[in-house]
């Protein structure tokens, strides 16, 4: 993987990919991990698992990535390889294709469930392949294999082949791009975020005096320190646990 090595690392970066039971964040639980991590001395480390989510997989999941109930009854949970990831990832900047509205949330949510807050829109950098592609040639991973790489991708939605995919992808960005030559992971996260987001789904932001602000339902656009009632609610209803945990850190803040 030369075709990373022009980016410049401050601290390691962990490239991830994740095939899952579903798409509910709150529900869904990961079946399949790959992780690349690239160390600040050039080193790199790769894990692959597969993870019994102890719910069933959705017939609709199973006709994108082909994982059965069957392929993952005898696998480790996430909760026994929670504290083993955690140290993996503790530390690192992420990076992944559509990860910053999809993989992150699903990876800090089941983190969430065992004890631990990773990864953190306000703690990591997150670079997103694909929002890269998207603001430069504005479409899916296979499309930009053909692109950047131009060859076919193969097994397209198995959590190793697309994230081998997205790195490579990512390293022929960095070559193709003048404007992306040199730049750090922060300022290449800088360029893939959206918006001031405090949580990956956007339901926080920070309006420009820094200040919480709800981006959802009927109390968007109120400063969360003027609306603490509507935090209160959403810890009583049924969100995500890593969202709860973020309210009460913010309500916490505030006090």
């Amino acid at each position: 993987m030369d075709f990373i090595k022009d980016l410049k690392l401050e601290k390691p970066i962990v490239f991830f990919d994740t095939e899952t039971t579903g798409l509910d964040i709150s529900s869904d639980r990961i079946i399949s991990l790959s992780v690349f991590k690239f160390n600040v001395d050039g080193s790199r480390e790769h894990k692959q698992v597969l993870i019994n989510p102890t719910i069933p997989i959705k017939k609709e999941a199973y006709d994108v990535h082909g994982i059965s109930d069957k392929d993952v009854e005898n696998c480790p949970t996430f909760q026994k390889l929670a504290k083993s990831m955690y140290t993996f990832f503790e530390g690192c900047d992420v990076g992944g294709y559509n990860n910053s509205f999809f993989d992150n949330q699903l990876l800090q949510e089941e983190f969430a469930r065992c004890g631990y807050d990773y990864p953190s829109p306000e703690s990591v950098q997150s670079i997103d392949v694909c929002t890269i592609f998207k603001k430069f040639e504005k479409r899916d991973l296979s499309t930009a294999v053909k692109f950047y790489c131009g060859k076919e991708m193969e097994d397209a939605h198995n959590a190793e082949a697309d994230n081998n995919a997205t790195i490579e992808v990512f390293g022929a960005q960095l070559n193709k791009y003048e404007e992306l030559k040199g730049k750090t992971v922060k300022e290449l996260s800088d360029f893939c975020k959206q918006d001031n987001r405090v949580d990956w789904a956007g339901r926080i932001i920070r309006d420009e005096n820094g200040d919480y602000v709800w981006n959802f339902g009927a109390s968007k656009g109120q400063k969360i320190k003027d609306n603490k009632g509507f935090g209160e609610w959403i810890l009583n209803k049924d969100f995500p646990e890593s969202f709860k945990t973020l309210i009460r850190k913010i309500l916490a803040e505030l006090d």
